[in-house]
């Protein structure tokens, strides 16, 4: 039996994979392939024509959204358990050893997407830099111990954060200037779509700030205290 949190957990990364990869077509059919589905039966599955999914992988149409690919991953994984699930279950467990427990604490995609100006309401939030890209679209969201995972992860840990798309928030706890966490999202190279820092912050670090401005990404400062609550706050806006 797969619970529901390692079904999640494999399509985050799945559909991190495709949507994060140069070439998401080639992407899809090596996924389609692990999970030995033909393009028909994808395409039945998702009631569509088996030409779609043939022109996504041939790089003939424009390439899936995030909630297509979504949708798509969901498709593999619930045609694998019908016929038990042995490779959802495999890359449960491989996926699952990645990201330490004390460094992830949180991690969804939005029903609906949402904007930073909601956002920032949802988390008694304040942009400090780049508000005027407030209005960009989120479609998820991950809360990370500040400190643990600019010393602990690698840069391919680091991209796995994304989960389905980089244009979701990404939230660091446990911040004191802002400094760390910007250079290290500089330094790995992937640009999420809102930033957000939460912790016993005085000011932000200016040299945080200019690197926001050069990367085109908000920069918000969470007011709430608590980063449970803080979570939960998030949580509403991904029932």
């Amino acid at each position: 039996m797969i619970d529901e949190p390692a079904k999640s957990r494999v399509a985050r990364w799945i559909a991190g994979d495709i949507t994060l990869s140069d070439k998401p077509g080639n992407a899809l059919k090596l996924w389609r392939d692990r999970f030995e589905m033909s393009q028909t039966a994808l395409a039945d599955a998702l009631k569509i024509s088996p030409s779609v999914i043939s022109d996504y992988e041939a790089g003939r149409r424009k390439s899936p959204g995030v909630i297509t690919v979504k949708r798509i991953v969901e498709a593999m994984i619930e045609g694998d358990i019908k016929v038990g699930g042995k490779v959802t279950r495999a890359y449960s467990s491989m996926f699952g050893s990645q990201l330490p427990p004390d460094v992830l604490l949180d991690m969804r995609e939005f029903e609906k997407p949402i904007d930073g100006k909601t956002l920032c309401k949802a988390i008694d939030g304040e942009a400090v830099a780049n508000k005027d890209l407030l209005d960009k679209r989120l479609f998820g969201y991950t809360v990370i111990d500040g400190p643990k995972a600019v010393l602990m992860l690698s840069a391919e840990e680091f991209m796995h954060l994304y989960g389905m798309t980089t244009e979701r928030a990404l939230v660091f706890t446990g911040v004191t200037t802002g400094r760390s966490p910007m250079i290290a999202i500089k330094v790995k190279g992937i640009t999420p779509g809102v930033v957000v820092i939460h912790g016993e912050i005085k000011e932000v670090d200016p040299l945080g700030v200019k690197i926001a401005e050069i990367l085109r990404v908000p920069l918000i400062v969470s007011k709430i205290t608590a980063v449970n609550e803080l979570i939960e706050k998030l949580k509403k806006c991904a029932p």
